[in-house]
């Protein structure tokens, strides 16, 4: 008898193994897709996302001008073109032409280095975002570790850019940026810890995969308002423009910037804003997933814009906190929410998978 039982657990132990070996092949064979694709469709996915996002960021400048308008029952641009849609070229052409000018008492090698950082970490943190099923730029199994090391790169080119320009004023809106950006990093990571619970991987693709029959916004709300509210505050978009808040330091940390450097930060800040938004819907909406009258990828954009519309709109809409506020709304109110949604998923999560 005892032999019977002996001999039935392990037909179902070898059973049950063969169904996770089972398991993690189809789990291979479906990231597998990325890797048989050939040098050429990688070299065009790279270069085509590389040419949408440098555009939908110059295009930003005249979305943001026309919706500010709309809401503050403005006219916004209306003379360079239809709808004044060229102001966009207007202002490349001024920054391109405009004195590049260093300033005689800035180190000149770390002030001209720091603008082309803020550029470069947002773009690299492109390369796992899945727009599509089969468009991506690096189908990484850490993909949401990298997209945090990549934004905590950021804070270098503030720190950098302030100090390097041998200016008050600088130096106070990069020390302002380093203190908010490193504390709102600790809220954006944890806030994403039920998310990984969740899904059981870091693997972008497969926390979009997860949300197939219920977005994680159901299931992780408080993840997701935190994951905003800290995405807000790393972009340092208003209200959380404390970095640069114009009516105390100038222009913060870029005050001494000017031509095409300026023109980096610009460029800089509205790729974060398409950045956050592109990672909230990959995240918590389900990232390409919709009804199938319409491509995923197209259901991937229209998300993404919706978010850039709400970032719009809260600098439309609302006052700049004081910079102890800012803080202390991070450490004492986000924190304990944060630390509270993790014990909370983690709890449901070994429930659930004890049943």
């Amino acid at each position: 008898m005892k032999s019977e039982v002996g001999s039935l657990k392990s037909e179902v132990g070898s059973q049950k193994s063969e169904d996770v070996v089972f398991e993690d092949s189809r789990l291979i064979i479906d990231h597998s897709q990325f890797t048989t694709m050939s040098t050429t469709q990688h070299i065009l996915i790279v270069f085509g996302v590389l040419f949408v996002l440098l555009n939908v960021a110059a295009g930003l400048i005249w979305v943001e001008r026309r919706l500010l308008a709309l809401w503050q029952d403005r006219l916004g641009p209306n003379r360079a073109g239809p709808l004044g849609i060229f102001i966009v070229v207007a202002d490349t052409l001024k920054l391109f032409f405009k004195e590049d000018w260093t300033p005689p008492f800035a180190d000149k090698w770390v002030f001209v280095t720091a603008p082309a950082i803020v550029v470069a970490s947002v773009l690299l943190s492109f390369v796992i975002i899945p727009f599509a099923p089969n468009i991506v730029v690096a189908d990484l199994n850490i993909g949401l570790l990298f997209f945090l090391a990549m934004s905590s790169l950021g804070v270098y080119s503030i720190v950098l850019g302030g100090w390097a320009s041998n200016n008050k004023y600088a130096l106070l809106g990069a020390l302002r940026g380093a203190s908010q950006m490193i504390a709102y990093e600790v809220f954006m990571g944890l806030s994403l810890m039920g998310v990984v619970m969740l899904t059981g991987s870091f693997n972008m693709g497969d926390i979009v995969a997860a949300q197939k029959n219920l977005w994680f916004v159901v299931t992780q709300p408080v993840g997701f308002f935190v994951f905003l509210i800290a995405g807000i505050a790393e972009t340092h978009r208003l209200p959380f423009d404390i970095p640069e808040a114009e009516s105390e330091l100038i222009a913060g940390y870029h005050a001494e910037y000017s031509g095409m450097k300026f023109g980096m930060f610009f460029i800089g800040e509205y790729l974060g804003i398409t950045l956050i938004s592109a990672m909230t819907v990959t995240l918590f909406f389900g990232g390409w997933l919709g009804p199938s009258f319409l491509p995923p990828l197209a259901w991937f954009i229209i998300k993404t814009f919706l978010f850039i519309g709400l970032f719009i709109l809260l600098r439309a809409s609302l006052p700049r906190p004081r910079y102890d506020q800012l803080i202390e709304y991070g450490w004492k109110i986000l924190l304990p929410l944060v630390l509270l949604n993790v014990l909370v998923t983690g709890a449901i999560a070994l429930l659930l998978k004890g049943e």
